[in-house]
């Protein structure tokens, strides 16, 4: 069984800044893609994906502010987020594209989400 848990999170003031941390663990063959994302109401987006490679990608409305991370060893993604504006408040989610079996000697990948962390801006 496979769980991701995240930490961090919280209440900060606009302008500041916010780290969030998701650890990945179980019966993890691979992980391939780890990435952010957050829901606020109406919709959920992605905030930014780092792949095993570490090519980052990033939402429009975080390049420059937000900087996403990952220790392949330690299975985590780590999301530096500065710069907060109050748009950024949201439930923060983190997504792995992870592996548990191989068939036929091939990863099969999956998705696998955490339970989600309130970020929240707010003066």
């Amino acid at each position: 069984q496979v769980q991701l848990v995240e930490s961090g999170g919280g209440l900060v003031q606009p302008g500041g800044s916010l780290s969030v941390s998701c650890s990945a663990s179980g019966s993890i063959l691979s992980i391939n893609t780890m990435g952010w994302y957050r829901q606020a109401p109406g919709k959920r987006e992605l905030v930014a994906s780092i792949t095993r490679g570490g090519s980052e990608k990033y939402a429009d409305s975080v390049k420059g502010r937000f900087t996403i991370s990952r220790d392949g060893a330690k299975n985590t993604v780590y999301l530096q987020m500065n710069s907060l504006k109050p748009e950024d408040t949201a439930v923060y989610y983190c997504n792995a594209e992870l592996s548990t079996i191989r068939v036929f000697g091939s990863f099969r990948y999956e998705d696998y989400w955490g339970q989600g962390t309130q970020v929240t801006v707010s003066s």
